[in-house]
């Protein structure tokens, strides 16, 4: 089930709740019934650099006949 977070909108504190995506958002925080708010957050994961897309859907380079490593 995943996690939500709420916010206490007396004290401002934010509180990590697991309840089923089926379920109402809370309006009272369940064991304290203290009045309480859903808040959005940012998802945990960011993409930083060039990126899968750029690295894996490039263009296909033609190979040359010999790259470097002759026989020297």
């Amino acid at each position: 089930m995943p996690t939500y977070l709420y916010k206490n909108l007396e004290t401002g504190e934010i509180y990590e709740l697991v309840q089923s995506m089926r379920e109402e958002a809370y309006t009272a925080h369940p064991e304290t019934g203290v009045p309480i708010k859903r808040v959005l957050a940012r998802p945990g994961i960011a993409f930083k650099g060039g990126g899968f897309h750029a690295n894996d859907y490039r263009p296909k380079e033609k190979k040359s006949e010999s790259k470097g490593g002759g026989g020297e």
